[in-house]
């Protein structure tokens, strides 16, 4: 059953997200002072501790920071009584935040990011038995306690490319960044067209230069007959690749979840008519708007895996008692989660799989062509 999302009014005394800011009560006198933690939080009977691990110092302050403010966002839309989170900066030292938090009493942590911190702190959580659910899309770093919430990439590839055989393309090519994401687009890519039935003609990688990319535009033109190909980077760079691509002929032009944020592609002419598949805007545009009515400016996208993390965990707190472990099988159930992002579920990995829709670039923006399903087909 999906999570209900609530976005009318928010409360007048309302939870809030704070900040670890440091003793609130008197130390313990046994603490060893060379642990740098400092005393944790008072005890709390009514309502669960959940930490937040995000950067809200740094260079990545502002993603973080939108992160925690959606949380706020979630925890007043949901009306809870029952979670309170308190956010620590991975800025200053993710695995430091994650042994505050945990010296602090939360059973569940959400975040941290980066891959970096995720690996920093999934050794720390473990050994305290304190579920990870990860705001990161690395799949390498899921698993043994660590959930990932991320959009990753592989998934976005299958989708569209199943989309476009069975609209009749049969033979594929693509165009794939040298990087990790490049990758692993390119190692779904090859999966999901022998999955799908379809021919692999051409896979071409290049350097993020504008050289390297036209000269890899070029091979894949030549490469051989082919009616559809997949450029798993931004749509900023396929701009300068699709011209390129389709001058030996008129081939159907595939993306990725990484073209969700791009809606000027469509002015753009040759880019018009290229497919992609993404998680569903709706929910996440009601989102958006209530947080510029609260913050004052648009949210980074990513800010919906914090909304949905609160969500996921306000279901689960129903059948959760305060104090007690968090309930990490409940994370694998068939059913899965609802939220901003639609509907989700982690593997016996520790991978959110998504129901992604699959939307066409047009003048105007762009149109959902083959929507998100609503249910898991094998859900109870």
């Amino acid at each position: 059953m999906a999570a209900t999302l609530a976005m009318a009014g928010f409360l007048a005394a309302c939870q809030m997200v704070p900040k670890a800011d440091g003793p609130v009560a008197p130390p313990p006198p046994e603490r060893p002072p060379e642990t740098g933690i400092e005393p944790g939080l008072p005890t709390d009977t009514d309502r669960h501790r959940v930490a937040l691990l995000v950067p809200q110092t740094g260079p990545n302050a502002d993603v973080g920071n939108a992160i925690a403010n959606a949380t706020t966002l979630a925890l007043l839309d949901t009306k809870t009584e029952r979670v309170r989170i308190t956010t620590y900066d991975t800025a200053l030292g993710a695995g430091a935040a994650a042994r505050q938090a945990i010296a602090d009493g939360n059973k569940l942590i959400l975040g941290p990011l980066l891959t970096e911190d995720v690996t920093a702190v999934a050794p720390i959580a473990r050994e305290a038995k304190v579920p990870v659910l990860s705001f990161s899309n690395d799949s390498g770093v899921a698993g043994n306690g660590v959930f990932i919430m991320g959009f990753v990439p592989g998934q976005s590839v299958e989708r569209v490319v199943a989309y476009a055989r069975g609209k009749g393309h049969s033979r594929f090519g693509a165009l794939v960044p040298k990087n990790v994401y490049g990758d692993r687009s390119a190692a779904a890519f090859r999966a999901a067209v022998a999955e799908a039935g379809g021919t692999l003609v051409a896979v071409e990688s290049y350097d993020r230069s504008a050289t390297a990319l036209t000269g890899a535009a070029r091979r894949i033109a030549n490469a051989g007959a082919m009616d559809a190909v997949l450029i798993a980077d931004s749509g900023t760079n396929a701009i300068r690749a699709v011209p390129i691509v389709k001058g030996t002929g008129g081939k159907q032009i595939l993306g990725t979840e990484l073209w969700n944020t791009e809606a000027s592609l469509g002015s753009n002419a040759a880019m018009r008519g290229s497919w992609f598949a993404s998680v569903s805007d709706g929910l996440y545009g009601q989102m958006a708007g209530s947080y510029r009515t609260r913050y004052g400016r648009a949210p980074y996208r990513l800010a919906s895996l914090g909304y949905d993390s609160v969500l996921l965990t306000v279901r689960i707190a129903r059948e959760w008692k305060p104090g007690t472990a968090f309930p990490a099988s409940r994370l694998l159930s068939a059913d899965g989660f609802g939220g901003i992002d639609g509907i989700f579920r982690f593997n016996n990995r520790g991978i959110a799989m998504r129901a992604l829709e699959v939307s066409e670039v047009g003048a105007g923006g762009f149109r959902v062509i083959d929507p998100a399903p609503t249910k898991w087909p094998d859900a109870r």
